[in-house]
């Protein structure tokens, strides 16, 4: 998980979880139903701040990427593929307002 501009209790939560090899970023092995508590517990306490959960599943990449919170990236699923979208003037313009940009944890 990558947190930034998060209360400090936040991360302090997370450190019980996974370790902060840096400054926002945590990097630990959990399981699903943990995971999963624990991006809920981000989205709920993480104020104005971003959030960014990378985790491994069986997919064609091995893994999947959900994200919260303002920003100029964004993932968009691209048939079954991941990628990061970085949001520019034109970025409104080619993206339809129907296209599933971002993935949240209701996936």
């Amino acid at each position: 998980m990558v947190l930034e501009n998060v209360p400090t209790s936040l991360r302090g939560e997370l450190t019980r979880w996974m370790i902060e090899i840096q400054t926002g970023v945590f990097v630990g092995t959990v399981s699903a139903l943990v995971r999963d508590l624990l991006w809920a517990k981000c989205a709920t306490k993480m104020e104005e701040g971003r959030c960014c959960q990378i985790y491994r599943t069986n997919n064609e990449q091995g893994f999947s990427i959900r994200m919260l919170g303002d920003s100029t990236r964004d993932v968009v699923d691209l048939d079954g593929l991941f990628l990061v979208g970085v949001k520019n003037a034109r970025w409104e313009t080619l993206v339809p307002e129907d296209h599933p940009r971002s993935l949240t944890s209701e996936e």
